[in-house]
């Protein structure tokens, strides 16, 4: 006897779609600006300077009123410094005059001679110029030019895809029950093709 009833079973159908992570990375953006500071060349000279004084010199020749007075108090001095010293010493030599002796002619020779030694002669300016100098200096700077460098970096930023699984069910599961078998008669002796059961058997 043949099956009756035809089972079949339809299994479920899923796709799966899936997208990996990814990490991006975004460059980030750089900027560079360049000034310059401009150096130079500076040059300070200073010469020799020579300073010449002639006060003294002067003086000697046309003193001022204050050193001829200054002057002639010192010729004063002297003449009377020459003066007690002449008569100390013709006292002297008239103390000691022996009988004979000339002494009133060898004094009178004595200062003759004195006179002829003073002529007055003199040479002008009696003093020279002092003379000095300041030393000759000269600096040089020099500096050179400057470049600035202004960097401006913008930061980079990392950017994360996480990764995706996607499930489709494209065919749900199913149980197929299928009849396979031929009509059935009630009562089975309708059946044009029935054949009677043998039972003693």
């Amino acid at each position: 006897m043949k099956p009756l009833i035809e089972i079949t079973t339809v299994p479920i159908q899923i796709e799966m779609k899936t997208t990996n992570a990814k990490l991006e990375y975004a460059r980030g953006t750089a900027e560079m600006e360049i000034s310059t500071d401009k150096g130079g060349l500076q040059i300070k000279s200073r010469p020799i300077r020579v300073n010449i004084d002639t006060f003294e010199a002067r003086n000697s020749i046309t003193p001022t009123l204050a050193r001829s007075i200054e002057q002639a108090a010192q010729k004063g001095h002297q003449a009377a410094y020459t003066a007690t010293a002449a008569t100390a010493r013709e006292g002297k030599l008239m103390m000691e005059t022996k009988l004979g002796e000339e002494v009133i002619t060898k004094l009178a020779k004595d200062a003759y001679k004195e006179n002829i030694r003073d002529v007055g002669l003199d040479f002008l300016p009696s003093v020279g110029p002092e003379i000095t100098w300041d030393v000759g200096e000269m600096n040089i700077r020099y500096e050179m030019d400057k470049l600035n460098f202004d960097w401006k970096i913008g930061g980079g930023s990392f950017e994360f895809t996480p990764g995706d699984i996607e499930f489709t069910v494209t065919q749900r599961p199913e149980v197929l029950i299928k009849y396979v078998g031929g009509p059935i008669y009630v009562p089975p002796s309708s059946d044009p093709n029935y054949e009677p059961v043998d039972v003693r058997a």
